[in-house]
C-alpha cells in the first residue's frame, strides 16, 4: 500500500473549548488511496479499493478515538433534505442530517461542494449538511438550521456554524442557467467571457445561516479552497472527476451527554 503522511484534519476555531465536541473535516493526506485518490480518500462510490477506504476509516476513527459504527453519512443526491438522527446507520436521499445524540457523528462527503457543521451549545445538538450549486440554491443551509429548531427546541441565536472548505468564488466558473439562481451579491464576471460568472458558493451559504437567525459573530469560514490547495484536498472540478472525497464530520463523545 502506498505510505503517506500523518491525518491532519481541520479543526474549526469556532468550535474550539466544547467539551466533548468533534468536529473537523478530513484532508486527503493520513491515508492508503494509490493516485489519483492519494491518500485518505473517504469515498466508496468513487472506484478505490475497497480495502484502502476501509484501512483509510480505521485510521481516521483511530485517530478521533471514536468507534465506525458511531459514524452516519448518507448517500447524498444534491437536494434539501434533511434526516433527524438517533441511531446509527447508513441513509440515502438525504443531504443534511441533524442529532441530538450523544455518540453519534453525522458525516458529510465532499470534493468541492461545501460541508456545513453546526452546533448548539444549550442542547448539544449538532448538524452537518453539503452543499453544492444545488443544494445552496434550494437553501438547505437554512433548511438545516430550521429543522435544528424545530426537532429540537433550540434557538438559532446561540448555535455556532462552520462553512468548510469547497471550491471558492475565484475557481468556480459557472453558466447563466446556474447564475440565475444566485444573488447579484454572489456572483462576478469570469474573466472567460461570454456571460459565464464566478460563484461565492461559501458566501452564499454564511449569508444563509445568518438570514435563518446564527449571529454574523458565530458563523466562521473556512480559508482554503479544494480547488487551489491540491496538496490538501480533492477536487471534483480540478482533477476532472477522478478523485478521493474528504468527510466532514460533528457530533458530541458520551461524556457530553447533557
Amino acid at each position: 500500500m502506498p505510505q503517506s503522511s500523518a491525518i491532519t484534519p481541520l479543526l474549526p476555531s469556532i468550535f474550539n473549548g466544547i467539551p466533548g465536541l468533534v468536529a473537523l473535516q478530513t484532508t486527503r493526506t493520513g491515508g492508503v488511496s494509490a493516485p489519483p485518490l492519494e491518500s485518505l480518500n473517504l469515498g466508496t462510490h468513487v472506484g478505490d479499493d475497497p480495502e484502502h477506504v476501509r484501512e483509510n476509516e480505521r485510521r481516521l476513527y483511530e485517530h478521533l478515538k471514536i468507534s465506525p459504527e458511531s459514524i452516519v453519512t448518507t448517500s447524498q443526491v444534491h437536494g434539501t433534505e434533511v434526516a433527524l438522527i438517533s441511531e446509527p446507520g447508513n441513509l440515502h436521499g438525504y443531504d443534511a442530517l441533524i442529532t441530538k445524540t450523544p455518540d453519534l457523528f453525522v458525516g458529510i462527503l465532499t470534493a468541492d461542494c461545501y460541508p456545513i457543521l453546526i452546533h448548539d451549545r444549550r442542547t448539544g445538538a449538532c448538524g452537518a449538511a453539503h452543499a453544492g450549486w444545488q443544494g445552496t440554491a434550494g437553501r438547505i443551509a437554512k433548511k438545516t438550521v430550521e429543522a435544528m429548531s424545530k426537532a429540537f427546541g433550540t434557538h438559532p441565536e446561540e448555535y455556532l456554524a462552520w462553512v468548510g472548505t469547497g471550491i471558492s468564488g475565484e475557481h468556480y466558473e459557472i453558466g447563466t442557467e446556474v447564475a440565475v439562481r444566485f444573488s447579484i451579491s454572489h456572483l462576478k464576471p469570469s474573466p472567460s467571457g461570454e456571460g459565464r460568472q464566478l460563484l461565492d458558493l461559501s458566501g452564499a451559504n454564511r449569508d444563509q445561516l445568518i438570514e435563518a437567525g446564527i449571529p454574523q459573530s458565530q458563523v466562521h469560514c473556512s480559508k482554503f479552497c479544494s480547488y487551489r490547495d491540491a496538496d490538501r484536498f480533492f477536487s471534483y472540478r480540478r482533477d476532472n472527476g477522478k478523485t478521493g472525497r474528504m468527510l466532514a464530520l460533528i457530533g458530541l463523545r458520551p461524556s457530553s451527554a447533557l
